[in-house]
């Protein structure tokens, strides 16, 4: 079993080609011995982008605070505190933080997808 505070596991920076301001944190994954499942921490920083992108895996993802935008099914829905998202595989997704302080989401992608 495993107990701890988010902020005792170290964030990445996770970046792509148009990818900025975004820091990952796996919470929960393999080398905790979670075979099914990755839960992550993700952090959108004001402005900040997850550019369009599409995988082969489904994920959740619920949003624990701040304001944003997610893509879908091309048109943008804002997001906030509270709200819950399922992406299904290869449906093309992106995230905006259009608020004033870092957007705070957990993500659930299975055991095939990459933890960060």
């Amino acid at each position: 079993m495993k107990i701890i505070d988010y902020k005792d596991v170290l964030p990445r920076e996770l970046t792509a080609a148009t990818m900025h301001g975004v820091t990952g944190r796996v919470l929960i994954g393999k080398a905790d011995g979670a075979d099914h499942f990755c839960m992550r921490m993700i952090e959108v920083a004001p402005g900040g982008v997850i550019p369009r992108h599409k995988h082969p895996w489904e994920h959740q993802q619920f949003f624990h605070s701040g304001q944003g935008r997610l893509l879908r099914d091309g048109d943008w829905v804002d997001v906030g505190p509270g709200s819950v998202a399922y992406i299904p595989p290869d449906a093309e997704h992106s995230i905006e933080n259009t608020g004033g302080e870092p957007l705070l989401l957990i993500c659930l992608v299975p055991d095939f997808a990459p933890e960060l």
